[in-house]
């Protein structure tokens, strides 16, 4: 069996809007929760997406 990955999906939900973009992140290199300046669609602009649960 394969062992449980560093490696977890993630949702970064944006602040502008209800887009959401799905990524990924090493769990043992970055404990806090991850914050991205990037392009919401929606809104047409860049925006901060914040990790969510």
């Amino acid at each position: 069996m394969a062992k449980a990955g560093k490696r977890l999906n993630i949702k970064l939900q944006s602040s502008a809007s209800p887009h959401c973009y799905f990524t990924q992140k090493n769990k043992q290199n970055t404990t806090e929760r991850l914050t991205l300046r990037k392009y919401d669609p929606v809104v047409r602009k860049h925006v901060d997406y914040k990790e969510s649960k």
